[in-house]
């Protein structure tokens, strides 16, 4: 049986750092054998895991839902303003989004608690891996930041979002137009122009929405996360701390209300699409629709990405790998020298082209 360490908190609650019971080192999650493991001598101990994760009630959550507590110490990076989770009794070297060492101990509250998690399952080599090979194709990414990409500058952490299921009904009513094409005139007059025919369509349109992705995180950009994902959904876990053991957590800082206002307009979005593609047409002058939603649910979800920060010119960069997928996002410096030296070849090459074109016309 692990060696398990003790602290007592504030309010003198017990609480528990997990240790090696080889060598007394702590043990971090292993996103291979999904265990606890030593990073020193490479014991591994497993623990317990579900995959039953429950969906909750979004009323309950708008009125009283659990938060984190003693398994959590809350962690504030002093340049950005970032603040993360980690496990009882670890400390934070660096933030995971700007990559600044100056991360000091918060006396926050931690904000709502997570219940679900879908694990790491690429580990940081692998991540590093895929992330040379995305590097590779940026043709303008300077030589320097390709080849300054290490393992060590990625920092695993767990971001928060929210996934929302409704059932919905909409009454819609839309203006719907057809291009046709005619012949009108005579002799020199005579040509062909085009002309709308409107129509008028209502009806009833019922879904049922799955696990709708919205970010929780006002730091993170909802449009890399559309981008980074998607994340296997069958991988998800019922929240333990343990997940947390060697990574990060981001502390949601945006109210599940208005992330819950922003899955509405996702789906409204989607509802329209749908409803459209029921018909034939080629332009809309309007389209208006009234939804009602019920048996609305969320889950709480931290998602697995490691990070990686790069400063080139002054001007900060990032690489966002999918910590579930190995799934690479992120914008790369651009070289001013391989800039010119590809439009060089370029102009050289239509040069070349147009000396053939003349001399062998």
């Amino acid at each position: 049986m692990q060696e398990r360490d003790f602290f007592e908190n504030e309010n003198k609650k017990e609480t528990v750092t997990i240790k090696c019971a080889g060598c007394g080192a702590n043990m971090v999650f292993d996103p291979e054998t999904q265990m606890l493991k030593c990073p020193h001598c490479a014991t591994v101990t497993d623990f317990e895991k579900s995959s039953k994760v429950l969906e909750l009630d979004i009323l309950s959550a708008f009125e009283n839902a659990e938060v984190w507590k003693d398994d959590s110490s809350v962690y504030r990076c002093e340049n950005c303003g970032a603040v993360v989770v980690l496990k009882v009794g670890e400390t934070a070297t660096g933030c995971p989004y700007c990559g600044t060492a100056h991360v000091v101990k918060s006396t926050e509250l931690a904000g709502l608690k997570p219940n679900a998690v879908i694990p790491f399952t690429v580990t940081k080599e692998t991540a590093l891996e895929n992330s040379k090979t995305w590097a590779k194709k940026k043709l303008f990414a300077p030589t320097k930041f390709k080849n300054n990409l290490h393992a060590e500058d990625f920092r695993g952490v767990y971001q928060p979002s929210f996934t929302f299921d409704s059932q919905t009904e909409t009454i819609y009513q839309a203006r719907l137009g057809t291009r046709h094409t005619r012949v009108v005139g005579s002799g020199k007059n005579r040509r062909t122009e085009t002309y709308i025919v409107w129509r008028t369509v209502s009806g009833v349109y019922s879904d049922f929405f799955d696990d709708v992705l919205i970010n929780a995180d006002t730091a993170y950009s909802q449009s890399v996360l559309n981008k980074i994902s998607p994340f296997d959904n069958g991988a998800i876990k019922t929240y333990d701390s343990e997940y947390l053991t060697g990574f990060m957590a981001k502390r949601s800082d945006r109210k599940i209300e208005d992330c819950w206002q922003d899955a509405k307009v996702c789906m409204d979005q989607a509802i329209k699409q749908r409803v459209l593609s029921r018909y034939h047409y080629h332009v809309v002058d309007y389209f208006r629709a009234t939804t009602n939603h019920s048996n609305v649910t969320y889950k709480y979800v931290l998602l697995p990405l490691y990070l990686l920060n790069y400063r080139y010119n002054k001007k900060n960069y990032s690489v966002h790998v999918n910590g579930n997928t190995a799934k690479v996002v992120g914008k790369t410096p651009v070289s001013a020298l391989r800039v010119l030296g590809v439009v060089g070849a370029v102009i050289g090459m239509i040069a070349i082209i147009g000396l053939i074109s003349y001399f062998f016309a």
